[in-house]
């Protein structure tokens, strides 16, 4: 029979029994999500991607997830930026977030194949990518490693940027779903405020007035005194011209009926525009070629004669080709390349002599030089002759826009407050038909693309550069404004025409079923409305403490006065200028260029033109610069090869190398800031104890300051200046490096040295 007890076991263990490990429970690992707007989608995302800080070091690489949006493509990561001690934040981008209207052009790469290809959209890609290099039209470099990441992932992420960031079609850019989405939850707000149409502020409370309405023209005519000059409705709807805005200013004089019918012989049918009135009467207008021959003349003098009835002394109009004497804007797109490449694709080599000669024959600053002067005879002609001024272009909105803009820069304070500056912007550029569309290349399609608008900024940074009191804002405040001219968010500089983007959105309107009622179009956010992007904090650094208003309050025996200036308080940029270079002119043999000179070449015809100069206009020239300056009146800039310089804020502040740590404007812009704060902090207290005002007001009042950096306060980071560099607010950390630069004559350039003397000329001056 069989025993129904189990065995006993009969192996034994010889090993000491162990104690028991406690389990513990794996770390949960944060989800890396991107922030994402209204309307805006994840099209495709990597993990494991390292984001290259160095090229030669992989130490201070980020590890984290790359993901491509309808908008940007975006790198989330959880590790902090090395060496990084500031960097200025905006609200609808991330640290590592690159709009996909501001890349030019996407390289993938494979190591091991040794294979490397330009992408464009709709394109195949035959090798996975190893790295992925995005070259940005605002001077960045970002690179990306795919060594751990998934090779079908990688690949699928390059082909969306390169396919979400060259779009076929105007209403495929981020904007139209952005507002369609808040047309169909009106309640919803982006970083807390409203993203409606309206102009804006610009931190003072003042309205930027976008000249959409008969309204906003009709008080520019009472601001500048235009009593013979009205606001016509003839083009109301886009009846006449689609390129023209619905309002604009013409001479009182001309029936609407006339106009209709002399639109037909202008080219895109742009009759003559009014754009500013100087206090003489003289006026300055804009008008396109006209393409009737048989009828040119005829109309030419009913509209001179119709310019010279609105002038209170009935003089002569003076007649202004700018096609004839002015780069087009071919030439100003090769200088811009040409620049670009100077700046961002040429390898900083230690044994590169050459930068300054290549900074010559880029024509950048030569272009720049000629907008420039020929401005300033555009103001003679205005202020000193008394006459009224024609400015002629083919199209008549290209470089009208720009000579028109810088003209009214220099004669009229205004426009060189915030405010002022983008009403001028919207009634010169935005209203008047700048192909922003075609002219930023926002499709990745158009062989129109030229950057004038950056021209335009280049100038008036260059007035702001040799007149810094006369300017309320700050290059930061153009830097930024040429960055969202990128974003693909704002109507401001998204079309051709105020007629394309009502047409444009009206028809997306209707696609989406989107009740419009009354309005003509999407209402799309405006620029101007910089609370879209920056802090109150962060927006303090558009404004320029060197900026002098037109009286300045003190308190003198218990009373609030209004100081003003007498001839001795002006400032005069005549110390130190050689006797030469005070007109802005340099004669022919003081011109001959010397060793690595700065001092860029003229063209013969130029020489001859300056030669033979009017002998009223070189002295008004040196007139003006013999006298101090009136800071709220006329500016002239200086044109000689030394004064007018690359703006290196813009160009360079997204190379590491290239930034001076302690150094460059901001340190002087940081002790001017708290000097003026102390100021202004003192200048309240005195006024608040003479009011007899309570202690809690006082404090209050104390607490509120115009001033980025301050004399002291809570939460501030004056106390040291360890985080400011010639590249503030920006940080190019994070951004491709390149080679040393130390010891290139590009590294003395950045330093200030002068560098385009020759050796000889340096020990004469010793």
């Amino acid at each position: 029979m069989f025993s129904l007890k189990p065995p006993k076991p009969t192996f034994k263990s010889y090993l000491l029994p162990q104690a028991e490990e406690k389990i513990t429970p794996e770390p949960k690992i944060k989800k890396l999500e991107p922030v994402l707007l209204p309307g805006e989608i994840v099209v495709n995302e990597v993990n494991f991607v390292r984001k290259c800080i160095a090229t030669d070091t992989s130490q201070y690489d980020l590890w984290g997830k790359l993901v491509c949006t309808n908008f940007k493509t975006s790198f989330i990561t959880d590790d902090p930026m090395p060496l990084q001690k500031f960097h200025y934040k905006n609200l609808l981008l991330g640290e590592h977030d690159v709009p996909l209207t501001c890349i030019e052009q996407i390289v993938t790469v494979n190591d091991t194949k040794r294979k490397q290809k330009v992408l464009g959209p709709n394109q195949k890609l035959k090798f996975n990518p190893t790295e992925l290099i995005i070259y940005c039209k605002d001077f960045r470099i970002v690179r990306f490693r795919f060594d751990e990441a998934g090779p079908e992932s990688a690949k699928k992420v390059c082909l969306a940027i390169a396919h979400y960031s060259q779009p076929t079609d105007l209403q495929l850019l981020f904007a139209f779903e952005y507002v369609g989405k808040m047309y169909h939850n009106p309640a919803k707000k982006v970083n807390g405020i409203d993203p409606g149409g309206g102009g804006g502020s610009s931190g003072s409370g003042q309205q930027t007035p976008l000249f959409e309405a008969y309204s906003d023209w009709d008080r520019e005519i009472k601001r500048t005194g235009a009593s013979e000059w009205r606001v016509c409705s003839v083009n109301e709807g886009y009846m006449i011209s689609t390129c023209l805005p619905e309002y604009f200013v013409v001479p009182s004089s001309l029936a609407d009926q006339d106009l209709k019918l002399y639109s037909y012989s202008f080219i895109g049918r742009r009759m003559p525009v009014w754009c500013w009135n100087h206090p003489n009467g003289s006026a300055l207008v804009r008008m396109a070629n006209i393409k009737d021959v048989l009828q040119q003349r005829k109309i030419d003098q009913r509209i001179c004669n119709a310019i010279t009835r609105s002038h209170p002394q009935r003089s002569d109009v003076y007649k202004s080709d700018l096609d004839k004497c002015l780069p087009n804007i071919q030439e100003i797109q090769a200088a811009f390349i040409k620049l670009k490449q100077l700046c961002v694709n040429e390898p900083f080599e230690e044994t590169e002599e050459k930068w300054l000669s290549s900074l010559e024959n880029t024509h950048w600053l030569e272009y720049i030089r000629s907008f420039l002067k020929h401005s300033v005879e555009v103001v003679y002609m205005l202020e000193c002759k008394r006459v009224s001024v024609v400015l002629q272009e083919e199209e008549g909105r290209d470089l009208s826009c720009l000579v028109a803009s810088l003209v009214q820069v220099m004669l009229d304070p205004y426009f060189r407050t915030i405010v002022g500056f983008q009403s001028l912007l919207q009634k010169e550029w935005v209203m008047a038909g700048y192909q922003f569309l075609d002219r930023c290349n926002h499709l990745k399609r158009s062989d129109k693309e030229s950057p004038l608008f950056l021209m335009f900024l280049d100038s008036v940074w260059q007035l702001l550069e040799q007149y810094p009191a006369a300017f309320e804002f700050s290059e930061t405040y153009l830097t930024l404004l040429y960055d969202s001219t990128r974003i693909s968010l704002f109507g401001t500089f998204l079309f051709n025409s105020p007629h394309q983007r009502v047409k444009e959105s009206t028809e997306f309107a209707i696609s989406k079923n989107i009740q419009l009622g009354d309005e003509k179009g999407l209402k799309f956010p405006s620029v101007w409305d910089w609370s879209l992007q920056f802090t109150t904090r962060d927006r303090m650094l558009f404004h320029n403490p060197l900026y002098i208003g037109k009286s300045a309050p003190c308190v003198q025996n218990g009373a609030v006065k209004s100081f003003k200036r007498s001839k001795k308080n002006y400032s005069s940029t005549l110390r130190g200028i050689p006797p030469a270079l005070k007109n802005g002119i340099i004669s022919e043999q003081e011109f001959l260029p010397r060793r690595n000179s700065l001092i860029l070449k003229l063209k013969p015809d130029s020489l001859q033109q300056a030669a033979s100069h009017n002998n009223s206009l070189e002295q008004y020239f040196r007139a003006w610069f013999s006298k101090p300056v009136d800071l709220h009146g006329v500016i002239l800039p200086q044109l000689s090869g030394t004064h007018v310089k690359l703006w290196k804020l813009c160009y360079f502040r997204w190379v590491p190398e290239a930034q001076i740590n302690n150094g460059g404007f901001i340190t002087a812009f940081h002790k001017i800031s708290l000097l003026v704060d102390e100021v202004d902090m003192l200048n309240r207290s005195l006024r608040q104890c003479k009011s007899n005002l309570s202690l809690q007001a006082n404090c209050s009042d104390l607490d509120q300051s115009r001033m980025y950096f301050r004399a002291s306060g809570l939460n501030d980071i004056s106390g040291t200046s360890d985080f400011l560099s010639s590249s503030f607010p920006f940080s190019p950390i994070g951004n491709l490096c390149r080679r040393s630069i130390l010891g290139t004559p590009l590294s003395k350039f950045l330093s200030g040295a002068k560098i385009w003397l020759s050796t000889e000329t340096l020990a004469n001056e010793d």
